[in-house]
């Protein structure tokens, strides 16, 4: 049951971050480089919710027991 509750805080700290990272892609149309985009990316908090999510459902499908 405690794999599964992680999992599900992994799954929707993605989503979370995935989202967020998609819609600060509404700068670049203004005018904004790639560059100046990864810059802004790299100093919110948010956006790194995508690659905590992947590693923790990552983890958690890893120690689920194969067995079932």
């Amino acid at each position: 049951m405690v794999l599964l509750i992680l999992f599900l805080i992994g799954f929707g700290l993605a989503v979370s971050g995935g989202v967020t990272i998609i819609a600060y892609m509404n700068f670049l149309p203004v005018g904004v480089s790639w560059a100046d985009y990864f810059i802004f990316l790299a100093g919110r908090p948010e956006s790194y919710f995508l690659p905590i999510g992947i590693l923790l459902m990552s983890i958690v499908l890893f120690r689920y027991p194969n067995n079932l």
